[in-house]
């Protein structure tokens, strides 16, 4: 199986098969460029029809969340219960929560001294119309600490699946690959089922995603419809400063790290998950790209259990482009309403906004439920002022989940890379474009036949048991 796959290129009989499939989904990615540009238009030329396709955005990313529940429990169970010894997973988990911390005060910090160079909402009004706006969505996100911790508890075992629950899906999945691990050789079964349920699983989503140039339609349609263009010019400062700081945090600060840390170039990696930033772009959700985010890191040689454990917490956790708006947001609606806060406020502010943004997932609207939530409970006078932004919030979402996703993407390869689960060389054949990711399943697949299927669990399971996924990422 390896060997075939390395020789794949040079073979005049297969080269045209893979082209071509390949061909495809470029295709595909072409169909949702231009139904982001048609949307957009249709918005402009008719807003009020472009606001009743709305349920077209909607409807393909809830078709993409309801797989991410199966994905991630298979990936976690298949990284957990393969690894033989429990601490090497705790080390991973250690260590990506203590990463996600720092980089939540890198974020913090570097929205905090732009927000003060620029002063965005300097000039602004408020009408009393603007003032319920903020009110209404701090009532959505009254959750406090404790309510969000036993939350991650599922009422039963398989409630976590119907829910859609990303924390509870990997504590249930974190329990079933410690038992499977615990089981020993006679767990090797349930591990071959449930990577036989993964692979179902990843050509089910490939099958969605066909579906993706009529979500971006819909999606992108209904936003300009609603937003038009009075808004966007209004709030053009804010909008251009933050998408800037954004673009800065991913290039220096994350670039920095993974040429240092990795050896990897950022640009490179970006490039590699292109299709996925684009898939953000047009549905602005991060959640939209998470199951080909665990699917595209496997791919590049990060271990299973790094990448089944990083990628969901830090969804939760790792909300860098999050950091940034609450930052930037806040200083612009502290300006806007003639309150200017003194550096002591806006530090003991903002990390009240840290702790409260802990378990917003990247999904739209949850960055500026939890801005009118921690300014209700921190500084309810600014509340008021939420309603100013509230117009731009769809487009500010877009670069926060963005920012969001490429951060995940580089605490994956960071962690592999200090924990030892990177597999250097692969790493290398797949940005250089040697080893093309599978369109068609999402998964290192060189053969659609079960029988191959089922010999790759086979041979992969026992290596696995040894360096928690490394052998199988180099086949």
């Amino acid at each position: 199986m390896t060997s075939t796959a390395d020789t794949a290129p040079a073979a005049p009989a297969a080269g045209p098969g893979p082209a071509a499939k390949r061909d495809r989904t470029h295709y595909l990615y072409l169909a949702v460029i231009a139904a982001v540009v048609l949307g957009v238009a249709v918005g402009f030329a008719a807003p009020d029809t472009a606001k009743e396709l709305k349920p077209l955005g909607t409807g393909f990313v809830n078709l993409i969340k309801m797989m991410i529940s199966p994905i991630i429990f298979c990936t976690i169970v298949l990284g957990v219960g393969s690894v033989r010894k429990a601490a090497k997973v705790g080390k991973v988990g250690g260590l990506a929560l203590g990463y996600f911390i720092a980089m939540s005060f890198v974020a913090l910090a570097i929205g905090l001294v732009i927000g003060n160079l620029v002063h965005p909402g300097s000039g602004m009004h408020l009408t009393e119309a603007v003032k319920g706006v903020g009110h209404a969505q701090a009532d959505a996100a009254k959750e406090g600490p404790v309510d969000f911790v036993l939350g991650i508890i599922p009422t039963t075992l398989v409630s976590s699946f119907t829910e859609g629950e990303v924390l509870q899906t990997l504590l249930v999945a974190l329990l079933v690959g410690f038992a499977l691990q615990a089981m020993g050789r006679k767990g090797e079964p349930v591990l071959r089922g449930v990577e036989h349920i993964q692979r179902l699983v990843f050509r089910i989503l490939a099958m969605i995603m066909w579906a993706a140039p009529i979500g971006a339609f819909g999606a992108m349609a209904a936003v300009v419809g609603e937003t038009g263009v009075d808004a966007l010019k209004a709030l053009a400062t804010i909008m251009f400063g933050f998408y800037v700081t954004c673009l800065l945090f991913v290039i220096v600060v994350l670039g920095t790290l993974t040429r240092l840390v990795a050896g990897v170039n950022i640009f490179q990696l970006l490039k590699y998950l292109g299709r996925e930033f684009l898939l953000i772009l047009s549905t602005s959700s991060s959640e939209s790209a998470l199951p080909r985010l665990i699917a595209k890191m496997e791919h590049l040689g990060v271990s299973r259990p790094v990448v089944g454990i990083t990628v969901p917490t830090g969804y939760s956790f790792n909300l860098d482009g999050t950091m940034i708006y609450l930052t930037m947001a806040s200083l612009f609606i502290a300006d806007a309403m003639d309150q200017p806060l003194s550096i002591g406020q806006q530090i003991t502010l903002l990390l009240f906004m840290m702790i409260a943004s802990k378990g917003a997932a990247g999904v739209t609207g949850a960055g500026l439920a939890t801005l009118a939530g921690a300014l209700q409970s921190h500084k309810p006078a600014l509340v008021d002022g939420v309603g100013l932004i509230v117009g731009i919030d769809r487009f500010m979402s877009e670069a926060r989940a963005l920012t969001n996703f490429a951060g995940n993407a580089v605490a994956t390869l960071l962690i592999g890379t200090w924990t030892g689960e990177v597999d250097q060389d692969r790493v290398r054949r797949v940005l250089a474009g040697d080893l093309p990711f599978d369109e068609r399943t999402l998964l290192d697949d060189s053969d659609d036949s079960g029988d191959s299927g089922t010999a790759a669990a086979g041979s992969g399971l026992p290596e696995q048991r040894e360096d928690g996924g490394k052998e199988l990422a180099k086949a």
